[in-house]
């Protein structure tokens, strides 16, 4: 196949090598056996962002972000200035995030959530590079946010999209793009393969998200960035057309949101 697949969420710094049988370099290699070029590794917190950028710096094809995971806690919450400072520290840094609302994993009042995922959306804004989000039984607070603070203005992607066709396409009406992960190829997931199959190819990207949510057949063990051409067959299989289609429109997708330098 000509075009090469993207994924374009991983945590390259957290995968269990051991559990893969592999190295970084391994899974680095089993990636572009597997026709995937380029990988987005996404920072959770700021004090694991050296390896994030270490990662980014030892691979040419391999992209970084920087953020603060909504169920992050014990860290000082990270500042706008901050957020900018670092996002500027190597052009391999293309994205703010992965940031947004996590009601499922976390309890009491989640004011400091909201908060901090205003301060994300205010340094996209003022570093003019895009969001990563992760919304997880916070429907309509992220979006709500994400209009208040003029998300529309640098865009992004909904990370490992689980909702259905109604709140993407409100996403999309913000400028976002939807991005589908290994849970589109479970069998429980109908309301998501009704919004693969639904939404526009020119606003769809695919991930991996790992070392979490390996894709049918690997559910279930460690997940890795080969596995992402899984995702993108099941799509395709979704939508009865050939795969080549959707490796084509969501690598194009990720050059125009993100604009990674260096992407050949």
């Amino acid at each position: 196949m000509s075009a090469q697949l993207v994924d374009s969420h991983c945590h390259l710094d957290l995968l269990d090598f051991e559990a893969l049988g592999t190295d970084l370099d391994g899974v680095m290699a089993q990636a572009r056996d597997h026709g995937v070029g380029y990988m987005l590794c996404v920072g959770i917190k700021l004090e694991t962002l050296p390896k994030v950028l270490a990662v980014a710096g030892a691979y040419p094809n391999v992209y970084a972000s920087v953020g603060v995971h909504p169920n992050e806690t014990g860290e000082p919450e990270p500042e706008v200035a901050a957020l900018v400072l670092l996002s500027r520290a190597s052009d391999k840094i293309i994205a703010i995030g992965e940031t947004g609302l996590d009601y499922y994993r976390s309890e009491g009042d989640l004011a400091w959530q909201r908060e901090r995922f205003c301060r994300h959306i205010v340094a996209a804004r003022e570093i003019g590079k895009p969001l990563i989000i992760h919304s997880r039984a916070a429907r309509e607070d992220t979006l709500r946010i994400m209009r208040e603070e003029d998300a529309d203005q640098v865009g992004g992607v909904m990370h490992c999209f689980t909702e259905d066709w109604d709140m993407a396409r409100q996403a999309m009406d913000l400028n976002f793009y939807i991005s589908f992960s290994g849970i589109v190829t479970f069998n429980s997931a109908k309301t998501l393969k009704d919004v693969a199959t639904r939404m526009p190819l020119e606003r769809m990207l695919v991930e991996t998200d790992s070392p979490y949510l390996a894709p049918v057949p690997f559910r279930g063990k460690t997940n890795q960035p080969a596995y992402v051409k899984h995702v993108a067959q099941h799509i395709a299989d979704l939508r009865g057309i050939p795969v080549e289609q959707v490796i084509e429109a969501t690598t194009k997708n990720f050059t125009e949101l993100f604009k990674p330098p260096q992407f050949h």
